[in-house]
């Protein structure tokens, strides 16, 4: 398929980089872009692939973040490269489509075609019902995934709801056949959700985590991130005193810093393969304050990819230590697997093997000590409990 028929060159007078200076190491060079003054690039061999999506005809009032795209890539642009043998790719923006589900299309089709050859689809937009279009890439695959939302809400509307930022999450669930396998909301704020989500959220065994469990321990974040296959990142679960430029900015939320470590986390994970970073409106910015905050945390993001382990248990289990904790005298055995590269834990939970085609990219479920240690005082964790009744 030839994707360039969605995309167009980025405009080299927009983003206000010097693509023809001397080359250093500032992303801007490292990074092969598609601009008005290239050609299109050949993306076969790339690690990570850029992709613009200026469309926010379907935001719930945060009009104007279709201008992100572009003010995000002037401060990514001049970012020095961590890695010097990185291969990205900016393959410019989607076109805009007659519609938004023309828009929707394209996304879906490009980010399908970058899946097939594994390469990782960095999607900026835009609105975060752009969701749904990177859900659907992974649809035509017909791959069972698990999705991680870094957001101050659930974002599920109602089922009645028209396709907004604010309910994409629902249409994703009710979609027939279903390819989502679990949900994790990083940093929700409850007084932004309703007590039926919250319900609706534990009877579909949905792992939500409030903003203040995270807070206080930032670091657990990061077995959650490990098991997602998208990513997406409403801005606006940043406080509004570090990202002003949403119309949904509050003044509680992550910080800045904890945003970048949350997406470093995730692109250390072996597992996540696309991640989309959505809802930051340039109207609303001060003195591109918000714009820095993104392009440091897609910066965190490839240097996580990077810096990846490869610990899969797939390819060698001699580089784990393997623990079984028996509780409630033989009622459960838990199997935990401890990687020796980075002392990564994961946890097994059984699945009927009937179901292995749809289960065996999630039987394993990232964990961290805590949970461990939890088993180990005859106390089932959370999340294997959560996983297992998924399962069965």
């Amino acid at each position: 398929m030839d994707i360039e028929v969605y995309l167009e060159p980025i405009n080299v007078r927009s983003v206000g980089f010097d693509f023809q200076s001397n080359e250093d190491s500032r992303l801007g060079h490292v990074i092969n872009v598609f601009h008005t003054d290239s050609l299109f690039p050949n993306f076969s061999d790339a690690d990570i692939a850029i992709i613009g999506v200026p469309e926010d005809r379907n935001c719930a009032g945060n009009a104007g973040s279709s201008e992100a795209p572009n003010e995000i890539r002037t401060l990514l642009y001049q970012l020095y490269s961590g890695h010097s043998k990185s291969k990205i790719v900016d393959l410019g923006n989607i076109k805009r489509g007659n519609t938004v589900n023309d828009t929707y299309f394209a996304l879906s089709e490009v980010m399908f075609v970058l899946l097939e050859f594994n390469v990782f689809p960095l999607i900026i937009g835009g609105s975060q019902d752009l969701t749904w279009a990177m859900y659907n890439a992974y649809e035509k695959h017909k791959r069972v995934i698990n999705i991680a939302a870094i957001d101050s809400r659930f974002d599920l509307g109602t089922e009645d709801d028209p396709m907004t930022s604010k309910s994409y999450l629902s249409k994703i669930i009710l979609a027939q056949p279903n390819f989502l396998f679990n949900y994790t909301n990083i940093g929700y704020q409850t007084y932004f959700v309703d007590q039926d989500s919250i319900d609706l959220m534990d009877k579909l065994y949905f792992d939500i985590f409030r903003l203040g469990n995270i807070h206080n321990s930032i670091n657990e974040a990061e077995s959650l991130l490990r098991s997602a296959d998208l990513l997406t990142v409403d801005i606006s679960a940043v406080r509004q005193s570090d990202a002003p430029a949403s119309e949904h900015a509050s003044p509680n939320g992550f910080s800045g810093e904890e945003l970048c470590q949350m997406t470093r986390f995730s692109g250390m994970s072996d597992k996540l393969s696309s991640a989309g970073f959505f809802e930051f409106n340039p109207i609303l910015d001060n003195n591109h304050q918000t714009a820095h905050l993104v392009a440091h945390a897609i910066w965190y993001l490839i240097d996580g990819f990077y810096s990846r382990k490869n610990d899969s248990l797939k390819v060698n289990k001699d580089n784990f230590i393997k623990y079984f904790v028996s509780i409630q005298n033989g009622t459960y055995d838990i199997v935990f697997y401890k990687s020796k590269k980075s002392d990564r834990w994961w946890m097994e939970v059984p699945y009927p093997m009937e179901r292995k085609e749809r289960y065996e990219r999630h039987y394993l479920v990232p964990c961290s000590y805590r949970d461990y240690e939890i088993a180990c005082q005859e106390d089932i964790p959370d999340r294997w409990w959560q996983a297992l009744k998924k399962m069965v």
